[in-house]
């Protein structure tokens, strides 16, 4: 009798616990190394808007090579993040689509902008506004009136500042200032006067040439934000900060009233959405270079 016929039961035994451990050394591997539509990392907000709102969207899939977003309306992305906005009401689906592969679907209700009514009584405008404030002070304008269209010239820039109803302005400049508002339903600007004292009361030149660099800065990124919470151009004041401060660094550290922390794309992302807020006070972070913002520090009231 040879050795196999001896040890028969022992070499069956051998080759079946082999196979078994192949088997499940194999299913391991494969839980590590396949993925699944569970396994994407994506957001979009808000789930209803209007007609030409905002809708951010978001995809942090960690095994993502390529990656596209179907947005419903025949307009697709190959970002990681950004904006889109829709031209017509309706239920939308988007989709993101991983490696050509994976599914994630979003259900969007996208509302007509509900339409202002005209009033038979003729309406007239006015200006609700300090007369006084200070230099680099987020001052608020505010006109009280039925019009559509308001075109604010704050009297410093000589351009128009802005065309939103409550709207604000940081003069740089002390000094006595005539603003103007135009409207659709007056055809004479209605103005009022303001006076804008100096910063600081007694200050000597050499302090203020150290300090006066980084005030321009802070207040410059304060009224960019405030743009931005106005519902003001997202992409223009954003991308405006984003290049000229943060060196590209969308995830620079964000602290709000001394304790909330955020990165800076979601805490512009989500600034716009939070109405009426005012951003009181910006103070930027610079790293050793100087060069570049690696934290911003704001406090904001509603």
């Amino acid at each position: 009798m040879n050795y196999f016929q001896k040890n028969r039961t022992n070499i069956v035994i051998g080759v079946i616990a082999t196979l078994l451990i192949a088997a499940l050394i194999a299913l391991w591997f494969q839980k590590k190394t396949i993925n699944s539509a569970d396994d994407i990392v994506a957001e979009v907000y808000p789930k209803t808007v209007n007609v030409s709102d905002s809708l951010f969207f978001a995809d942090k899939t960690a095994f993502a090579k390529t990656k596209r977003w179907d947005f419903g309306d025949g307009s697709t992305s190959d970002k990681s993040n950004g904006v889109h906005f829709y031209k017509k009401p309706g239920y939308y689906q988007v989709t993101l689509i991983i490696d050509n592969k994976y599914s994630k679907n979003f259900g969007i209700l996208v509302s007509q902008q509900q339409a202002v009514k005209n009033d038979s009584i003729p309406s007239f405008t006015r200006i609700d506004a300090v007369s006084q404030a200070r230099q680099f002070e987020n001052v608020q304008f505010k006109a009280i009136s039925d019009a559509k269209q308001f075109t604010w010239r704050f009297g410093e820039t000589g351009n128009i500042d802005s065309k939103d109803k409550l709207a604000y302005f940081t003069y740089s400049k002390p000094g006595n200032y005539v603003v103007t508002l135009s409207t659709d339903e007056n055809t004479a600007p209605i103005q009022h006067a303001i006076t804008i004292l100096p910063a600081y009361d007694q200050l000597d030149d050499a302090e203020l040439k150290i300090d006066d660099n980084y005030q321009k800065m802070d207040n410059d990124f304060k009224y960019r934000l405030q743009q931005i919470a106005n519902g003001n151009s997202f992409n223009l004041n954003y991308n405006y900060l984003l290049n000229k401060y943060l060196c590209n660094n969308e995830n620079a550290t964000v602290s709000v009233n001394d304790s909330k922390i955020n990165n800076f794309y979601l805490y512009c992302a989500g600034l716009q959405f939070d109405k009426n807020m005012v951003i009181q006070t910006v103070k930027l972070n610079f790293d050793d270079s100087q060069n570049c913002v690696t934290k911003v520090e704001i406090n904001q009231t509603k």
